[in-house]
């Protein structure tokens, strides 16, 4: 049980207690057991269960009882949902500790006293502490009056003692308040001149906003991440690195000296904001992904309505700068056996994905990605998990693509199929090839890249005329090579999807150009 990550008993009709032994079932990520028949309080060894993220569900239940203090240790919780029991008692202060909390609900209990003053409880609902008569405060409408009256009675008791202090060492009183206002000068004096040295009168960076929840997935990075240092690089236009259909990506440097890349996502689909829970889940699974070729992310930042994916840092660039940004390659050096490895590395990556049911949203070179060893990783994988295209607001170009890699049958089908992967894949090809762009006012009006590749025989040219001559011409093993992975970009950007091929064939028959 020590190594169970999913326990999903809710709707069994169980009976009896929760056992206290499910404190030691350390590695769960999530916890359902609502709708059940169970009483007894909740064991307070559910907040040592410090893995507990995707959600805590133990509401339409018998239990009693107070909320234990311990639940206040899930820091990387997402959803709490204790509604529809019998737990009375405080919210307890310490829930304040839940820094990743989203989704709550207390609803239909006999909890009392005040809601905490803690953002995830204010931006809920109403509906979330509704059917508890003596609770009170934001976002519920009646203030907590009683309090305040307590408070005004405290605040006599006060007075009088101080009356009393006052008469009775007047001179001590008047000596202690004296020796706090000069130390509080001193403080903020060297405070302001510690701000100044850091830099700390930006702007931007004194009305950085809160970070609602945040987390990093991979273990020995969580003392290297600073989750505040991640949202203030993306407030400055300077550490701007690339922006593409679905996201703007920034650079960012932490205290730590680790480099990082930060994509803050564009509110393109509403999905994004609205179901924050069930992005996270997608995320910790995306992260756990285990392929050489694609880009993971590990970690997130939410604040406002704004999400945060952190990535490691990719020094080269994109395959899109490589082949036509001449100021990241101001000698041109032909390297035929590179680009062939980035082929293959490209095809290797959207095949896993196909093979574990993820279609790739925006196939381009922009999102192929080079580590310092030109090794070649598939980016915006998230997005395919994160934006639902039948529900979102983006426009077409926006859900299917990059304009000049969208596969022709989306005009008519509006859906991102595998085929249309392939498709775009094949553009890709032909980008290797040529080192020519998609779209080109060279090719002629209405003409892209596919379809120049695709008509250069009724032009009157030969196959070799479309390759890279600077490639092609080095070698008669090279343009051997070329002309088989031509042949391979024809099949992928067949105009009817069923003829293209599947990516696990398109990868069998790039590894054997590589191994002939």
């Amino acid at each position: 049980m020590s190594k169970l990550q999913y326990l999903l008993l809710d709707q069994n009709s169980i009976r009896g207690e929760i056992p206290h032994e499910i404190g030691n079932c350390v590695k769960l990520l999530q916890l359902q057991m609502g709708s059940n028949y169970l009483s007894g309080e909740i064991p307070p060894e559910i907040g040592h269960i410090k893995n507990l993220q995707i959600a805590l569900n133990l509401s339409s239940n018998h239990l009693h009882g107070s909320l234990p203090l311990e639940l206040g240790k899930l820091d990387k919780l997402v959803s709490l949902d204790v509604s529809n029991n019998r737990l009375s008692g405080n919210i307890p202060s310490s829930f304040k500790g839940m820094l990743s909390l989203i989704e709550v609900n207390f609803s239909n209990n006999l909890l009392t006293g005040p809601i905490p003053n803690f953002v995830p409880f204010q931006k809920s609902p109403k509906s979330s502490f509704l059917g508890n008569i003596e609770l009170c405060g934001e976002p519920l409408t009646p203030p907590c009056a009683s309090s305040h009256s307590s408070d005004s009675e405290n605040y006599h008791h006060k007075v009088s003692y101080k009356i009393i202090l006052a008469v009775i060492g007047s001179g001590l009183a008047v000596f202690t308040s004296v020796t706090v206002v000069v130390l509080l000068f001193m403080m903020r004096e060297r405070q302001e001149k510690e701000a100044k040295a850091a830099g700390i009168e930006d702007d931007a960076t004194n009305n950085r906003p809160m970070i609602l929840a945040g987390n990093v997935f991979v273990e020995n990075l969580r003392q290297a991440i600073d989750l505040d240092a991640v949202v203030k690089a993306t407030l400055k236009d300077s550490n701007k690195l690339i922006s593409g259909t679905f996201s703007t990506v920034y650079k960012a440097v932490m205290p730590s000296g680790l480099v990082l890349s930060v994509k803050r996502l564009k509110s393109m689909d509403r999905t994004i904001i609205h179901h924050q829970s069930k992005m996270i889940r997608e995320l910790e699974r995306l992260s756990k992904l285990c392929h050489d070729n694609l880009v993971r992310p590990v970690g997130y930042v939410i604040y406002e309505d704004v999400a945060l994916l952190i990535h490691h840092h990719l020094p080269n660039g994109t395959l899109a700068q490589l082949l036509h940004d001449s100021t990241k390659q101001p000698e041109y050096e032909p390297d035929w056996p590179t680009r062939l490895s980035i082929a293959v590395g490209v095809a290797e990556g959207l095949a896993f994905l196909h093979n574990v049911a993820i279609i790739h949203l925006d196939i381009s070179s922009g999102n192929v990605l080079l580590d310092s060893n030109s090794k070649p990783l598939v980016g915006e994988i998230e997005i395919s998990k994160l934006l639902d295209p039948s529900k979102g607001t983006a426009s077409i170009s926006a859900v299917a693509g990059s304009f000049g890699y969208i596969p022709p049958e989306y005009a008519y089908t509006m859906q991102v199929t595998a085929p249309g992967n392939v498709y775009s894949y094949g553009v890709v090809l032909l980008e290797i090839l040529t080192t020519r762009v998609p779209v080109d006012e060279a090719f002629g009006e209405g003409v892209d890249l596919v379809k120049w590749v695709h008509t250069a025989p009724a032009r009157g040219e030969t196959p070799e005329q479309i390759l890279d001559a600077r490639l092609s011409t080095v070698s008669f093993g090279w343009r051997k090579e070329m002309l088989a992975a031509l042949k391979v970009a024809l099949l992928c950007t067949d105009n009817t999807p069923a003829k293209r091929p599947k990516m696990k064939k398109v990868v069998e028959m790039l590894h054997e150009i590589k191994q002939n």
